[in-house]
């Protein structure tokens, strides 16, 4: 089977009309990068130029003929520029069909002649729109109109009229006039394409400046541009494929100092490990595997805390990612590369630290450049997306539902074990104390299989002689059996956010057995 440019140029053979000749041309650019050395080409060929503005201006002082289009259509440009090449003697010129004798005809009867190339890139709105400082009517005035006009209409009109959107395309273009006296009509449809897919993108951008302006989050339609960042090591498993892409025109969130390639499970476990450590004020760690963390602890430094963050589940973090909200410096570090991590991820690393890591050069040491949390998460399904705000209301108005009121350490010890519940798979449970968890129970199908789970995982570490001990909870407690399970293990205050049919039973259960019991009002159920 041929393949489609094979097609074209059997086509075009077929015709005798493989090659378009340039005898006009519009230059118009806000990039000037090697226009000069283009136009040089153009006029040794005999074409004849039309420009506008700083374009001409440009062109003039290297002594290169021009023609300014408002001398060619005979009509000034006016409104400060924005109408200069919306015209029909330039329309005309470009869109009509060569091949078309009622075309030709209109073409003679108006005094309109061929244009056969356009050179144009458009104004630099996505590099204005992200310039600090930018005004409205800055950002405004740098969208173009009559250069994607321009740019489509010659595409349109691919087999008579050579497009060029980008300085890149000047030196094959080049190449092809100085050796056949015209380009082909195989890299004029390739051209084509690149414009369409440059103007589709310059509108997206346009619109999404709009959609931000209108707070519009969940739009009728909604497009997407991403530009891929890096090629992944692999997918969820060995055997899968996967690439890392951001969202165009963003920034990338992580930059890797060094190690081995990134995974697609790598990302996860980056993400949730330095949220949960951004989610405190204090020094913060958490070590996470598959989405969920094993450990958090705040403590007076980031190397306390991670001490801290360990004792929850000593076994768990072998090959873990550890994410910590402050600098990591050379005392963590020296205290990291003691065992196996996959990855590390902070806001900054001292550059002691950093020689400290080139000891375990398979270790990812990843810098997260900003703390900014995305306006929309979005995930695929079947032939779509969800789209949904993130979950960041981790402050609630409490309410203490029970007749024994929490003591002011108890409280503080459910706050920190409410705020990392927020970051554990559904349902979950965490143990934990005023300063760091103490048994995280997962991900679990039932709310008390996660109790179960996390009194399991704090009875390992025989740490149910801490105080307080306070248990939270992403859900509300359908049965009063998760409360008996925790005030069995030394439990003495839980949050939760309550809502159930069995609430009066649950709070009577906690009454009967001395246990403070707070209500938040929202959940933070996790998939």
């Amino acid at each position: 089977m041929l393949d489609f440019v094979s097609l074209l140029n059997n086509t075009m053979h077929r015709e005798g009309a493989s090659m378009i000749t340039i005898k006009r041309a519009v230059l118009s650019v806000s990039d000037k990068t090697g226009i000069v050395d283009f136009a040089k080409v153009l006029v040794q060929h005999n074409v004849e130029i039309l420009s506008t503005g700083g374009t001409a201006s440009t062109l003039r002082a290297a002594g290169i003929p021009v023609k300014d289009i408002a001398e060619y259509t005979g009509f000034p440009e006016i409104l400060d520029g924005r109408v200069k090449t919306l015209h029909p003697r330039i329309y005309g010129g470009i869109l009509y069909r060569r091949e078309n004798p009622d075309h030709v005809r209109q073409i003679e009867e108006h005094e309109i002649g061929g244009i056969d190339m356009v050179v144009v890139n458009l104004y630099p709105f996505a590099s204005v729109v992200k310039r600090e400082g930018a005004t409205e009517e800055e950002i405004i005035e740098n969208i173009d109109i009559g250069g994607p006009s321009m740019v489509r209409a010659s595409a349109k009109n691919w087999e008579n009229v050579v497009v060029a959107i980008s300085p890149e395309s000047y030196g094959e273009i080049i190449e092809e006039i100085e050796s056949n006296g015209g380009v082909s009509k195989t890299t004029s449809y390739r051209l084509a394409g690149k414009v369409f897919q440059a103007t589709s993108y310059y509108d997206w951008l346009i619109g999404r400046y709009f959609e931000r302006k209108s707070k519009d989050l969940f739009p009728a339609r909604l497009a997407l541009y991403l530009e891929k960042n890096d090629t992944l090591r692999y997918g969820e498993n060995h055997h899968q494929s996967a690439a890392w892409y951001k969202i165009a025109e963003e920034e990338a969130d992580f930059h890797q100092y060094q190690g081995k390639e990134l995974s697609y499970n790598n990302f996860f476990d980056m993400e949730s490990a330095i949220v949960i450590a951004e989610s405190f004020k204090e020094p913060a760690c958490a070590i996470v595997k598959h989405s969920n963390p094993c450990g958090v602890a705040i403590g007076d430094t980031c190397l306390a805390a991670f001490l801290s963050a360990l004792m929850t589940d000593p076994l768990s973090p072998f090959g873990g990612i550890i994410g910590c909200n402050r600098e990591v410096d050379a005392l963590l570090a020296e205290k990291i590369i003691e065992s196996f991590y996959e990855v590390v991820i902070a806001p900054s690393f001292s550059p002691e630290a950093l020689d400290i890591f080139r000891k375990k050069e398979n270790l990812r040491i990843i810098k997260k450049l900003s703390a900014a949390r995305p306006l929309v998460q979005m995930k695929s399904v079947g032939n779509g997306m969800l789209l949904q705000t993130p979950d960041t209301s981790l402050s609630h108005t409490l309410t203490v539902v029970t007749k024994k009121e929490p003591t002011a350490e108890e409280m503080k010890a459910l706050l920190f074990s409410w705020t990392v519940c927020a970051y554990v798979k559904s349902n979950a449970i965490v143990l934990g104390t005023s300063n760091r968890t103490l048994g995280i129970g997962a991900g679990q199908m039932s709310r008390y299989d996660a109790a179960r789970v996390a009194v399991m995982k704090m009875n390992d570490q025989s740490a149910s002689s801490v105080t307080p001990l306070v248990m939270a909870s992403d859900a509300f407690f359908p049965f009063p059996d998760s409360v008996e399970v925790a005030a069995d293990a030394g439990v003495t205050a839980v949050i939760h956010p309550g809502g159930s049919q069995n609430d009066k039973k649950v709070i009577k259960v906690c009454d009967t057995l001395g246990i403070s019991m707070v209500i938040t009002e929202i959940r933070h159920f996790r998939h």
